[in-house]
């Protein structure tokens, strides 16, 4: 089986650039993360507009929480959404069952997934694989 080397997210290219502007923390209802460790690389697949990966970063640290909210008290400015963006986020997410409830009747954590050496690509590079809403593993 193939070696995990990271995971790659989808980010709407209006949010997605905001990582080569200073912001460091990603956060979303936590999928694709089990495997997931700090020195792993994190893909930025730009959607929506301009589609492709379109630069990389290595993980600093993965965080969880019951309420997405706790990661504005905890990273501040450094979150690639504001807190208004951040609040239409999570209501959207509960619209569409991204926060729905698991099997035991416990909702779903969110993640924060700190990032640095964040690198923008000179142009987007189109995946060999479709990048689902949920994101995936990078494999080698």
């Amino acid at each position: 089986m193939a070696e995990i080397k990271g995971v790659a997210f989808p980010i709407p290219k209006q949010f997605a650039q905001r990582f080569f502007e200073g912001k460091d923390v990603f956060v979303k209802p936590a999928t694709v993360f089990k495997e997931l460790k700090p020195g792993m690389k994190f893909v930025i697949y730009q959607s929506h507009e301009d589609t492709g990966f379109v630069g990389e970063a290595k993980i600093k640290s993965i965080s969880f929480a019951d309420d997405p909210m706790d990661f504005l008290e905890k990273y501040g400015e450094r979150l690639f959404l504001d807190e208004k963006e951040l609040k239409e986020y999570v209501k959207s997410q509960e619209r569409w069952g991204g926060g729905r409830r698991r099997r035991e009747g416990r909702k779903r954590k969110w993640m924060a997934i700190e990032l640095e050496e964040i690198k923008k690509y000179e142009k987007p590079v189109k995946p060999k694989r479709f990048v689902t809403a949920g994101g995936c593993y990078l494999k080698q």
